[in-house]
C-alpha cells in the first residue's frame, strides 16, 4: 500500500473516531433519533469526507442496519442500549467503527464486546487465521457470561467497498482466511444476552446498488441518478426524493439492481452490544486507524 493511501485510511479513521464519540455524547434519554443521526452525518460531510454508509443506530435487541427514517419520531429512553456504527470514506478509503451507548444497566455487556475487540486486535498479524481471532472473541465474551452473535462477522475493506474478504467470525472456526500484510479489516464483536443469532426484521432503511439494470419507471430512474456518486456504497431511504419511493425501491430490489439491508435483531427482550475498529495489517501487528485518539 502506498504512503498516500495509508494516510487516507488514517485520516478517515481520525474523522470517524472523533465524530463517533461526539455522536455518542448526544445519545441521552429523551433525545431524538433523527436529530442524532442527521447531526452525525452532517458532521462527516462537513469535513469533506463521504459517508461510507448511513449512520447505523440500533436499539436494544437490534444489532445492526437500523437508521433514522424520514419522519422518525423515536426517542431514547433510560435503560436503552444503543449501537452507533459509523463509516467514513476519503477517496473511497473507509474507516468503519462502532460503539455501544449504555443508558442504564448494561455496563458488563458493553464491556464484553469492548474487551473482545481489544483481545482480537492483540491477535492481528500476518499468518493468523480468522478462526483464531474468532476464538479469541468468543472466549472473551463467553467468559463474561454472554454469547457472541455467531452469524455476524467482521470483514475486509477495499476502496468504495464496505464488505470484502476476509471474513472475521465472532466465534472460533477451523481455519478461515489467513491475514496478510496490507489487508484492511474491520473487526466487530457483538455480545448478546439473547440467543446468539440474529434474524431479519421487516424494517429496511438502508440499500446498496449491486448491479446496473435497465429501468423504465421515472421514480426508479431518479433514485439511480441520485445515488450515482455513491459508487456502490450504501445509502439511506431518507436521502432519496420521497415521491413514489416505495414502488420504485421495491422494483429496483426485485430487479436485482439494489440490495436492501433489513434491521437485524436477536430475540425480543434481549440486549446486544457492539464494538468495532478498522485496522491495517502490518508486518508485526496492525495499525488501528479508528483508535488513534
Amino acid at each position: 500500500m502506498k504512503d498516500d493511501e495509508i494516510e487516507q485510511y488514517l485520516e478517515a479513521g481520525r474523522i470517524a473516531e472523533r465524530i463517533l464519540h461526539a455522536g455518542a455524547g448526544m445519545v441521552t434519554p429523551g433525545g431524538s433519533v433523527l436529530e442524532v443521526v442527521e447531526a452525525v452525518e452532517t458532521m462527516v460531510t462537513d469535513t469533506g469526507a463521504d459517508l461510507a454508509f448511513p449512520l447505523n443506530l440500533s436499539f436494544n435487541e437490534d444489532a445492526a442496519h437500523d437508521t433514522a427514517s424520514t419522519a422518525d419520531d423515536r426517542l431514547f429512553s433510560a435503560g436503552d442500549l444503543i449501537k452507533l456504527d459509523l463509516g467514513v470514506a476519503l477517496d473511497g478509503r473507509i474507516a468503519d467503527t462502532a460503539l455501544s451507548v449504555d443508558l442504564g444497566g448494561h455496563e458488563t455487556l458493553v464491556a464484553a464486546s469492548a474487551a473482545a475487540l481489544a483481545r482480537a486486535i492483540s491477535c492481528v498479524r500476518p499468518g493468523v487465521t480468522a478462526g483464531e481471532i474468532g476464538a479469541a472473541i468468543q472466549t472473551e465474551i463467553e467468559g463474561r457470561g454472554f454469547l457472541p452473535v455467531a452469524n455476524l462477522t467482521g470483514h475486509g475493506l477495499a476502496p468504495y467497498q464496505i464488505h470484502t474478504a476476509p471474513t472475521i467470525p465472532n466465534v472460533g472456526i477451523a481455519g478461515g482466511a489467513v491475514l496478510e500484510e496490507g489487508m484492511v479489516v474491520a473487526i466487530e464483536p457483538f455480545a448478546t444476552t439473547g440467543s446468539g443469532r440474529v434474524s431479519d426484521r421487516a424494517r429496511t432503511e438502508i440499500y446498496q446498488q449491486i448491479a446496473v439494470k435497465p429501468v423504465r419507471l421515472p421514480s426508479a430512474k431518479r433514485i439511480l441518478g441520485g445515488i450515482r456518486d455513491r459508487r456502490g456504497m450504501p445509502f439511506s431511504r431518507r436521502w432519496l426524493p420521497q415521491e413514489k419511493i416505495e414502488i420504485a425501491l421495491s422494483m429496483l430490489v426485485k430487479s436485482g439492481a439494489l440490495y436492501g439491508y433489513p434491521v437485524l435483531h436477536d430475540v425480543a427482550g434481549s440486549f446486544v452490544s457492539q464494538a468495532e475498529h478498522t485496522m491495517i495489517v502490518t508486518a508485526d501487528g496492525c495499525i488501528v486507524t479508528t483508535g488513534q485518539g
